[in-house]
Parts: C-alpha cells; sequence; structure tokens
C-alpha cells in the first residue's frame, strides 16, 4: 500500500507538487491551483495536528465512517473524482502566491517524515490507525494532484 510514511513515496509527491505552475488548471472540480495546493496543505497540518485543531466526528461519520474508511484504504485504487473537500474546503475566488504556497504544501508533506499525531480524529472516518492515516495522507494529495494533471 503507498503511504506518505514512505520516504520515497513522499519525495515522487514532493517532485509533482513543484511540477505545478500557476498554468496548471483543474481536469475537474471547482478549485484552481492555488485553492488547491492551500486546501491540502491545511489538510496535512490538520492531520499533523499543527494549530491546535478540534478534532470532533460528525454525526453521519459516527454511521458510515469506519465503512467508508476501510474502503478507502483497502487498496492503491485513487479517490473518486469530485469528493466533497469537508470542512477544508477552500473559499472560491481565492488567489495567492502559488510558488509560496507550493513551499508551504513540500513542507508539510515532509512533515509526514516525523509523524506523531495520537490524537487526530478525522471528521467522517473517526479514529484512524497510523497505517489508515499515511495511506489516506497519500491518497488525498494524489487525488488533488491527479486533478492538475502531474
Amino acid at each position: 500500500m503507498k503511504t506518505v510514511f514512505d520516504s520515497a513515496l513522499r519525495n515522487e509527491l514532493i517532485s509533482r507538487i513543484n511540477s505545478l505552475s500557476s498554468n496548471s488548471s483543474a481536469k475537474w472540480g471547482k478549485m484552481n491551483v492555488y485553492q488547491m495546493t492551500k486546501h491540502c496543505t491545511q489538510w496535512d497540518e490538520w492531520i499533523q495536528g499543527k494549530n491546535n485543531p478540534a478534532y470532533r466526528q460528525e454525526f453521519l461519520g459516527k454511521i458510515f465512517g469506519k465503512m467508508a474508511l476501510k474502503s478507502n484504504t483497502k487498496d492503491d485504487r485513487p479517490l473518486q473524482k469530485n469528493m466533497p473537500a469537508g470542512k477544508l474546503a477552500v473559499k472560491k475566488g481565492l488567489e495567492g502566491d502559488i510558488e509560496q504556497q507550493k513551499q508551504s504544501w513540500i513542507s508539510s508533506m515532509d512533515a509526514y517524515g516525523n509523524y506523531s499525531n495520537p490524537a487526530f480524529i478525522h471528521d467522517f472516518f473517526g479514529k484512524m490507525t497510523r497505517e489508515q492515516i499515511g495511506i489516506f495522507a497519500y491518497k488525498h494529495a494524489d487525488h488533488h494532484l491527479r486533478q492538475f494533471g502531474v
């Protein structure tokens, strides 16, 4: 299984992040490249426990979360197109310095090399094992990089 805890795969993701440019356009979804990189940086920081997030599983997640988590982490199939971004969706119309945002995302990706956040609870999936976090974090980054053709 592909995981962000594998340094070679993390480096592959970082190389793909570096391939993005302000001219990169989405093959699906509503985010521009800046919004996507901002979303991914915020998502990684949320997983890693930066900025003291308040973790709480949503009601629907308590019903369907474990089943959805198992489905999304049982193999190397990529995430489906147009999945909802959840509470970490970036506001429409947001623009900024793509190069600076790429560097922020790369820093958050590098931080998986020293990952330790036992308090993490996904808002839909609930409590996840370290292995599940690694697999899903890889799939999340891969999903958005494929969204922009890299």
